[in-house]
């Protein structure tokens, strides 16, 4: 297997699928080292020396830090801070390979599947973001690989957005589920572990250039909460008018077959399945 013996440098160690690609690495005997804000808190100055000390040539880097979601201004420059910081040190290294995990964003609306040549022109600042930090990062020279994961859920999810975990984490609390308007948008979503292999084949294959950590299923929201009622039948689902337009015309979704050609091992969660089958939710 290629690059095991290279150390793994992950910054932003702390996040939801940080903890899923570290179980990885322990459960493939992999060295790594995690790197998380109490260590070093990348938006200040002074990380640039800390990390100067931790990041050393023919490491593999894995960039997951970021202040996210990005909501306004403040929150953009923190992270474009972020990303100024560690590329300071990042371009006086000679990496092995760097992983950036960025995010589907990036991508504009469209009624036809997104792939991984699809029209980046955001309508977020979190899209923007992202954006951004690719085309910065894309000026190091070494293998890059920048992971662009849609709606990622899964056990031990620190969010509490509209979809799969808060549904269920109502439910458990025997509360109702509110969805906005019939819950009739679409969407891609993603298991943690999913995106975590994503990120792991791309460092053991090589993998040079984009790729969208998709499953090329859509699934509605109302679908998904029905699908966790029938685990919590007493638990209701009530419509919530909305305030605005649905979020992406109320359909988003992508072609996997880029991450299906290129790295065939990975078995990609069904999304109802994981629902239907999970006995126990945090």
């Amino acid at each position: 297997m290629r690059k095991k013996n290279n150390r793994i440098v992950i910054l932003g160690s702390k996040s939801f699928i940080a903890n899923s690609f570290i179980n990885l690495l322990k459960k493939n005997n992999h060295k790594y080292i995690s790197v998380d804000r109490k260590i070093v808190d990348f938006e200040k100055n002074n990380s640039i020396n800390k990390l100067r000390k931790i990041i050393k040539n023919k490491d593999i880097v894995v960039f997951i830090a970021a202040v996210a979601p990005v909501k306004n201004i403040k929150m953009l420059n923190k992270n474009l801070q972020i990303c100024t910081n560690i590329i300071e040190v990042l371009k006086v290294r000679s990496l092995k390979h760097l992983v950036y995990v960025s995010s589907d964003a990036v991508y504009s609306d469209t009624n036809s599947k997104i792939t991984e040549k699809s029209l980046t022109v955001p309508d977020s600042l979190h899209g923007f973001m992202h954006l951004i930090r690719e085309k910065m990062l894309n000026e190091l020279k070494c293998t890059k690989t920048f992971v662009r994961p849609t709606l990622v859920y899964g056990e031990n999810d620190p969010h509490d957005g509209y979809g799969p975990n808060k549904f269920i984490r109502l439910a458990q609390k025997k509360l109702s589920i509110n969805i906005f308007g019939n819950g009739e948008e679409r969407r891609d979503h993603i298991h943690v572990s999913n995106v975590a292999e994503t990120i792991y084949y791309s460092i053991v294959n090589n993998y040079n250039g984009i790729i969208n950590a998709v499953s090329s299923k859509v699934v509605s929201f109302r679908e998904i909460a029905n699908e966790v009622k029938k685990n919590y039948p007493i638990i209701k689902i009530i419509r919530t008018k909305r305030n605005g337009p649905m979020p992406h015309n109320g359909y988003r979704a992508f072609d996997n077959n880029l991450l299906r050609k290129i790295f065939p091992k990975i078995k990609i969660v069904n999304l109802l399945n994981w629902i239907k089958l999970k006995n126990k939710y945090i």
